[in-house]
């Protein structure tokens, strides 16, 4: 029993299956190695909802993590996940002092943690992240959400949320980056444009290899990556020999995260063409990597130095032109969000007392 010790439970679709295992929401799992650095009092608990492809109960860096197995299972098997998720939830309430919930997205997990934590009279709170904002979100129907429960990962999200389900997250908190993930060290800069996700056609890549075709033009040596996996790939393959950039733009596939920090050091010009985003926290890496930023989507009101905001792709090549053309181009990092600040102002929200380490 350790009804004497603070406990934070929190729900996602998925959590990483190891520790090894960093391509698993990376801003997710800095969220909660973080939360635990700056907190070590507190008990952390980990409810993985679709993946790991296991059932299983494990550590992870000393976080007690239980997955149960449930992607793309039918909505019967899924009842009775449900169900058991609810008796694990039960149970480690009977043996711990709950001081909140936090689910990940708006779906499932948050049905869930809303229900459990009425129920209990337990405070819960849900981070949206990004697409559960738009309007097809049918759990949003379900559930009825009340507005102070929930957290906006930024303006852009908040607004989106408001919009299609006429309620407003009061409180907005960006995942912020490790403080100590980049050397500011001098560095070659031998790569012009990258970029990172899943190749899917959200992200819109194509953009990105339309863009360095252009640049080609005037810079026959454009260097271009894409890192990433996805349904997109052959697509994105066979644009890039149609257009004639083989030497040019190369599709690295996934990498490991620790990898793609390593070549944000050595990027000039990090594109992110996503039709919808609601913050990429791969944006934030890069611009603390040192590169400039250029995206169709604003996540933030506020300006962020190095983030150049265009509304079509004529208008990112020109703004990548000329930031390559410029030799007096500034590649200081710029860290507008830390994690350090994001742990703290979730742990606010739950009135946690104790003094984070520094």
């Amino acid at each position: 029993m350790t009804k004497d010790k603070q406990t934070l439970i929190i729900l996602s679709p998925g959590f990483p299956a190891s520790e090894e295992d960093t391509t698993c929401l990376p801003a997710q799992q800095l969220f909660v190695q973080t939360l635990k650095k700056k907190f070590p009092s507190l008990n952390i608990i980990v409810i993985a909802f679709e993946y790991p492809f296991s059932r299983s109960e494990y550590m992870w860096n000393k976080i007690k993590v239980i997955s149960f197995n449930g992607w793309k299972k039918s909505r019967i098997v899924k009842l009775f996940l449900w169900r058991d998720i609810n008796k694990t939830l039960k149970k480690i309430k009977d043996e711990n002092n709950i001081i909140g919930l936090l689910s990940f997205w708006y779906g499932q997990c948050a049905f869930i943690g809303k229900k459990f934590g009425k129920k209990y009279s337990i405070k819960h709170y849900c981070w949206i992240f990004g697409q559960d904002a738009k309007k097809n979100n049918r759990y949003v129907t379900y559930i009825k959400p009340q507005a102070d429960e929930l957290i906006a990962l930024s303006d852009f999200i908040q607004s989106e949320f408001k919009k299609n389900h006429s309620v407003t997250p009061p409180h907005i908190i960006p995942l912020g980056i490790g403080q100590n993930k980049f050397s500011t060290g001098s560095i070659k800069r031998d790569i012009d444009l990258l970029g990172a996700g899943s190749l899917i056609p959200l992200k819109q890549y194509e953009i990105s290899i339309e863009v360095a075709a252009e640049l080609k033009k005037s810079k026959p040596d454009i260097h271009a990556l894409v890192c990433g996996r996805g349904p997109e790939k052959n697509k994105l393959q066979l644009l890039i020999n149609k257009l004639g950039v083989n030497e040019n733009v190369t599709l690295t596939g996934e990498l490991p995260h620790e990898e793609v920090l390593q070549l944000m050091k050595r990027t000039k010009i990090f594109l992110h063409p996503s039709s919808y985003e609601g913050f990429g926290v791969v944006c934030l890496e890069a611009l603390s990597a040192g590169a400039h930023v250029i995206s169709f989507i604003q996540p933030m009101k506020q300006k962020i130095d190095h983030w150049h905001i265009i509304k079509t792709k004529k208008e990112m090549v020109d703004k990548a032109n000329e930031i390559l053309k410029n030799e007096k181009t500034d590649h200081q990092p710029v860290i507008p969000y830390s994690m350090n600040d994001t742990v703290r102002s979730i742990m606010k929200l739950f009135n946690y007392k104790e003094a984070a380490t520094s």
